[in-house]
C-alpha cells in the first residue's frame, strides 16, 4: 500500500454547502394571492402546493407560464395544483 498525505479537514472546507431546497408552500389558489408572490415562491426554490378554488385556468393564467418558462413543472392532482422549482421534479410513477 502507498503513502499519501490526505488531509480531511482541508478536503471538508471544499465543499460546498448543501443546498436546502427552499420548503414546501401550502395555500389556496382563488384568486386573491398576487401571482408575481407564487413566482417568488418558486424562484427561491420552494415547491407550492395550491388547493384550487375556482376555474383553474384562469386562477394560474398569471404564473403558469413564467413558471413554465423558467423551467418549472405545474401539475393538477386532484384538487390541488402542484408546482416544482426548475431544479426539482414531480414524480407521479405511484399514480399509475
Amino acid at each position: 500500500m502507498s503513502d499519501f498525505d490526505l488531509d480531511l479537514q482541508t478536503a471538508e472546507g471544499e465543499l460546498d454547502d448543501p443546498e436546502t431546497g427552499g420548503q414546501v408552500v401550502l395555500g389556496v389558489l382563488d384568486g386573491t394571492t398576487d401571482p408575481e408572490e407564487w413566482i417568488a415562491h418558486v424562484e427561491s426554490g420552494d415547491v407550492l402546493v395550491l388547493n384550487v378554488d375556482g376555474d383553474l385556468n384562469e386562477l394560474a393564467a398569471g404564473f403558469a407560464r413564467e413558471i413554465r418558462d423558467m423551467g418549472g413543472e405545474l401539475m393538477h392532482f386532484r384538487d390541488f395544483l402542484v408546482v416544482a422549482p426548475p431544479d426539482r421534479d414531480i414524480d407521479t410513477d405511484r399514480l399509475n
